[in-house]
C-alpha cells in the first residue's frame, strides 16, 4: 500500500494554467473601453476670495463696485456708491438670468472699463445656481460677421457671503 501511495504521487504532473481565453477576451474588452471612455473638459474660473481680515478690502475699496446678491426669492443688482440697481424676482422656481444678463449689458456699456463683480450669496444656495449666477455675468452671447461670438461682461469675479 505505501507503494500505491508513493506511485501516485509521483504520476501527478503539474497542470499548466491556460489563459488564452482569457487574453482574447482583453484584446477585444481594451479597445472598447477606450473607444467608449468619456473624457471630462473642466474649465477653472479664477476667483478673487475676500481676505481673512475682511479690513484691507475696506481701505482699498474702489470708487464703484458692482454687488449680486443671490436670495432666495430675487436676484439683487448694486454697487457701492447709489445703491440698488434693479431687484430680478424669481419666477416659477427659476433665477432670471436672462434678465440679469440683459442689465449688465446695460451697465457695461456706461462701465466699458470695469471689469469686476463681486457675487454675494446666501449659505443655502446651491451650486449649479451660483455657476449659473457667474456664468450669466462673465460674458454673453452675441452674433458679429454671422458668427456666435461670447462678448465679454464682468469677468473678474469675486464671491462671498451675502449679509443677513
Amino acid at each position: 500500500m505505501r507503494r500505491n501511495r508513493h506511485q501516485r504521487r509521483r504520476h501527478k504532473t503539474a497542470t499548466e494554467l491556460n489563459i488564452t481565453a482569457f487574453m482574447n477576451l482583453m484584446v477585444v474588452l481594451v479597445p472598447f473601453l477606450l473607444m467608449t471612455a468619456v473624457f471630462t473638459h473642466m474649465s477653472i474660473l479664477e476667483l478673487n476670495l475676500p481676505k481673512p481680515d475682511g479690513n484691507s478690502a475696506e481701505k482699498n475699496s474702489p470708487s464703484f463696485e458692482l454687488k449680486l446678491i443671490i436670495k432666495k426669492d430675487a436676484l439683487v443688482l448694486a454697487d457701492s456708491k447709489g445703491g440698488l440697481i434693479k431687484r430680478l424676482a424669481v419666477s416659477r422656481a427659476a433665477y432670471p438670468f436672462q434678465q440679469l444678463t440683459e442689465t449688465l449689458k446695460q451697465v457695461k456699456a456706461r462701465f466699458p472699463e470695469k471689469t469686476n463683480i463681486t457675487i454675494l450669496s446666501q449659505q443655502d444656495t446651491t451650486y449649479e445656481t451660483l455657476i449659473h449666477a457667474m456664468d450669466a455675468v462673465r460674458a454673453y452671447k452675441t452674433l458679429q460677421d454671422g458668427k456666435v461670438i461670447l462678448a465679454e461682461l464682468f469677468p473678474a469675479i469675486s464671491i462671498g457671503d451675502a449679509p443677513r
